[in-house]
């Protein structure tokens, strides 16, 4: 699962109306009547953005996340056969919505699912949005009664997987020593490790700080006794009134280069795939920062996409969870024999006493 971004400029209104009903009104205080209307006003902010500040941008993730969904299944097939398919679903873009995709999965004849949230690789708050939208999905389908899904698994996120540590590291070492290693000195070079931008107050939920602190100690924990100017950049979606992690990309950069940086190397950790936020929003930052600093070199590095090494290994930590799946008792969910306890009868019958 992904988030899907928008094709076609007319999606915007519709596209941030989701967004608004899954992510912000869970962090927030925002009533619902006024999503519709201010999902019109973002619409205009991004039609703007998209068309005359970056030449009729259309967001490549769409495309990638089909890579990446294609090469995860070759790998998988290969171990597993026929018995495996791979499935995307975008949180926000039709016709991939949860919703479409279930009732495909289940028309082929599948009865037993792995979830696998993979845009953003740390956040159990955007893993949250997608079981949500399963659950909304399921309890609309099912008409039986017997319930058709017989096994159910999910992973949750791989911000601690050793191999994905290393890759995030190897690849920003391959790019120094490619670009930079010949210009600048080892303390002159700053790496701004990006995550994806988490709310503190999420109404209660795990917002996800935790994991995507901890990816950026993991990677940079690689990478900083070679390399000792590295600082966190959190992409945050600047919301009044919420209180976002800090610092900043764009805070990240200046302090490295107080710091002395004179090349600074923008590198998405905490986002698998491509997508509006890494591309311009790391564009402007760049931007912005040349104005002022325009001595300095400027890298921004793609987020780690249809990587082959990245297809494989995200195929590999699927395979334990197959393993269970194909393995398992099939579960006998019978939705019609819920029984809700009843405990509050009598003391309304006792109130009832008092009053007469």
């Amino acid at each position: 699962m992904g988030y899907g971004e928008v094709e076609s400029y007319e999606d915007f209104a519709n596209y941030n109306e989701q967004a608004l009903n899954l992510l912000t009104a869970k962090f927030a205080p925002v009533p619902h009547w006024i999503y519709p209307p201010l999902a019109k006003l973002l619409a205009m902010f991004d039609l703007h953005e998209w068309q005359h500040q970056h030449h009729d941008f259309i967001s490549p993730h769409n495309h990638i996340f089909e890579h990446q969904r294609e090469g995860i299944e070759k790998n998988l097939q290969a171990k597993w056969g026929e018995r495996v398919k791979v499935f995307k679903a975008f949180n926000f873009c039709a016709p991939f919505l949860p919703s479409q995709v279930l009732a495909e999965i289940k028309a082929q004849g599948f009865e037993k699912i792995l979830i696998y949230p993979l845009l953003v690789v740390d956040s159990i708050f955007t893993s949250g949005i997608a079981i949500e939208q399963v659950n909304k999905a399921l309890a609309q389908m099912n008409e039986d009664a017997e319930h058709w899904v017989k096994g159910m698994r999910y992973i949750p996120s791989f911000y601690n997987q050793p191999d994905y540590i290393h890759l995030m590291a190897r690849l920003v070492e391959e790019k120094i020593n490619q670009d930079l290693a010949q210009a600048y000195l080892p303390s002159q070079i700053g790496i701004i490790l990006m995550n994806h931008g988490c709310p503190h107050e999420a109404k209660g939920f795990t917002s996800g700080i935790d994991e995507s602190q901890k990816l950026y100690e993991l990677v940079r924990e690689e990478l900083i006794e070679r390399y000792p100017l590295i600082s966190v950049g959190w992409l945050n979606h600047q919301t009044p009134l919420i209180k976002w992690t800090q610092p900043n990309a764009d805070l990240a950069a200046r302090n490295l280069i107080e710091l002395g940086a004179k090349a600074l190397i923008f590198m998405p950790i905490g986002f698998a795939t491509e997508n509006h936020e890494t591309l311009l929003d790391v564009e402007h930052i760049i931007e912005h920062l040349r104005r002022k600093h325009s001595d300095v070199n400027y890298i921004q590095m793609p987020c780690v996409n249809d990587n082959p090494e990245f297809c494989h290994m995200v195929a590999h930590w699927a395979d334990e969870q197959i393993e269970a799946l194909l393995n398992q008792e099939a579960l006998a969910i019978n939705p019609s024999s819920v029984s809700v306890q009843e405990h509050h009868h009598h003391s309304h019958e006792h109130h009832h006493h008092h009053h007469h």
